[in-house]
């Protein structure tokens, strides 16, 4: 039987405030009232996981043991079929500056290139199929913990398109469209992304909805 969420504080885990509010959002129609655990002033553990799975319990499970509310992390990032799955948990740090390169940041152009230019070196023929993923983690304070995970799955293509996006969207053709995720409007991609099949499955297991 899986444990339920019930009603109460969920600790969100993350330190941004625009992730709060969308995910606050999406579980506001179940009565569930979100806090970050930004606002409860709790530190953020590494992340050394090397799966999505793996990362996203880890934050779930520290904001829990560490305010003794249940608490839901994600993890998420693109994976591509011929680089055996990168940048997958590196998505992101695919696209930090290093000291030397200027103004620290992300640069998703930077990533973007670098993954093309990784697939070009493999030759012409190189398949281009690849999958957004985004994993929800659940956990309670006892250290049980429930995982759902969500999956957009789509093709590369070059050279980038689109201005609505964000991260690797502009090279992102998902699969039965002809357009970018960066192209469609926001409120069509949330329907259709990764982040929106993971919560499906969270809102289904745990309000039978």
């Amino acid at each position: 039987m899986t444990r339920k969420l019930g009603g109460g504080k969920l600790v969100i885990a993350t330190h941004n405030a625009g992730k709060l509010k969308e995910i606050s959002a999406l579980l506001a129609p179940y009565g569930t009232d979100c806090i970050s655990a930004g606002s409860l002033g709790l530190p953020e553990p590494p992340e050394t996981g090397k799966t999505f799975v793996e990362n996203a319990v880890i934050k779930a499970r520290a904001a829990a043991e560490a305010s003794g509310l249940v608490a839901l992390a994600d993890d998420s990032g693109l994976s591509v079929s011929a680089l055996d799955g990168r940048p997958g948990v590196y998505t992101a740090d695919w696209a930090e500056r290093q000291w030397f390169e200027g103004d620290p940041g992300r640069d998703w152009y930077m990533a973007m290139g670098k993954v093309e230019g990784m697939l070009q070196a493999l030759g012409p023929d190189t398949p281009r199929d690849c999958w957004f993923c985004c994993v929800l983690a659940l956990a309670w304070p006892d250290g049980e913990y429930l995982v759902y995970e969500g999956r957009a799955n789509g093709t590369l293509t070059w050279p980038p398109r689109g201005t609505m996006g964000f991260g690797y969207d502009p090279v992102f053709v998902p699969v039965g469209r002809d357009v970018t995720f960066a192209e469609l409007e926001p409120d069509e991609k949330k329907a259709i992304s990764h982040r929106a099949d993971a919560f499906a499955k969270l809102v289904a297991d745990q309000f039978g909805v």
